[in-house]
């Protein structure tokens, strides 16, 4: 059954408001993908004729942009996807961790996007990996993927990052598994402290030298 509303509705309605007070800040990209979402599923994009295997019933059905930010669109890629990430997993406990830029730095994120979000991506890794690296913490080289979220539930620009990681690792001699201990990967504190030194080490530089 449809849904009372869906995204598409709501781009439809108040997508050129919407590009009226963000056009310093959209990208060509994110304007193609709005773009993309409004024409979904419309005469626009052209039609197909679908027919029941069983009973051969057949019926028209318009075209759908294929745009991989339109959760419609993408329901199955989305499912293939998940279940060969499925059969990747260790068995070992995972853990969610989030690594937050604060609200002047998301600001200052909107116009220098490339920049902001590669220094999050580089301050990240290098925390994660620093930390479970000393000997004091895991002492193993630790494996995760993160994820890049630019706003947040309530649509305020929020760049974040989301990492899946899995509760150990190799041991930096290469030579076994490591398991953290039950429920703990690393500690909270410590982690916030090296990823803000690190990340306004690097923006620091960043401003230095001009590319910001």
């Amino acid at each position: 059954m449809r849904p009372a509303l869906e995204l598409a509705d709501i781009v439809r309605a108040h997508g050129d408001e919407f590009r009226q007070a963000h056009a310093a800040s959209l990208s060509q990209r994110q304007k193609r993908v709005l773009r993309s979402i409004e024409l979904c599923r419309t005469a626009a994009l052209g039609g197909h004729l679908e027919r029941c295997d069983q009973c051969t019933h057949e019926r028209n059905a318009y075209n759908s942009c294929a745009d991989r930010h339109f959760p419609k669109c993408q329901s199955l890629a989305r499912a293939k996807w998940l279940e060969k990430r499925q059969a990747e997993l260790l068995p070992c406990e995972y853990f969610h961790v989030v690594f937050t830029l604060p609200a002047p730095l998301a600001t200052l994120a909107l116009q220098n996007k490339r920049q902001m979000y590669d220094l999050l991506f580089r301050a990240t890794a290098e925390t994660l990996q620093s930390i479970a690296a000393d000997p004091k913490r895991l002492g193993v080289q630790l494996g995760f993927f993160c994820i890049l979220h630019t706003w947040g539930q309530t649509l305020t620009i929020h760049p974040h990052l989301q990492c899946v990681v899995p509760g150990g690792g190799i041991s930096l001699d290469g030579s076994r598994w490591v398991a953290c201990r039950p429920r703990f990967l690393l500690p909270v504190r410590v982690l916030s402290c090296r990823f803000r030194r690190l990340y306004l080490r690097y923006l620091e530089q960043g401003y230095r030298d001009g590319k910001l």
